[in-house]
């Protein structure tokens, strides 16, 4: 069961959950999370490194595919600027697990499945398809810097080039800050 700590989701299970979202200098919700190996992650394990945060609706659709594998084929590029990639999403380990092997992604894919981090995230949101109201994931990435404040917010992420946009943006803050 995953735990939070310091969540501003006091209505996280409302239609308001977008309100949750973390704003550029707020500090990011902890989380305590399992990946597809059954191994825990905790974001406070993170600092002093960057971190790429995604979360995406459904392991083996094809947008979220794509998103992974561009995260795969990047990877590189990630670990040279001291960040490391984590994908979230309210599929189990087992699913992850599967994904992840098949579409062979070097990083940890994280299992949310009570959503209680999207929720603190804010990205469990209504969503509106061919007129039906239901609640789902809303593709987001967020960078979270290595002292643990959010960095930039990407909502409603268009896959195509998205890990360049990343990696962009890491740049120009590295370079800042030397």
């Amino acid at each position: 069961h995953p735990a939070m700590s310091d969540s501003t989701a006091s209505d996280a299970g409302s239609p308001h959950a977008a309100s949750n979202v973390i704003e550029s200098g707020q500090p990011a919700p902890d989380f305590t999370l399992p990946d597809q190996r059954g191994k825990t992650h905790r974001l406070a394990d993170y600092r002093g490194k960057w971190v790429v945060l995604y979360f995406y609706p459904k392991d083996a659709t094809p947008g979220c595919t794509t998103e992974a594998c561009q995260f795969r084929d990047s990877q590189r590029d990630f670990t040279e600027r001291n960040a490391i990639v984590l994908g979230v999403s309210p599929d189990d380990g087992d699913s992850h697990r599967k994904f992840a092997e098949k579409q062979h992604l070097p990083f940890a894919l994280l299992a949310d499945t009570q959503r209680e981090v999207c929720e603190a995230y804010g990205v469990w949101r209504e969503k509106i398809n061919y007129g039906k109201k239901y609640m789902g994931l809303v593709r987001t990435t967020y960078l979270i810097d290595p002292q643990g404040l959010v960095k930039r917010r990407w909502d409603r992420v268009k896959v195509e080039g998205h890990d360049q946009r990343i990696l962009q943006l890491l740049d120009e803050c590295q370079t800042v800050g030397r």
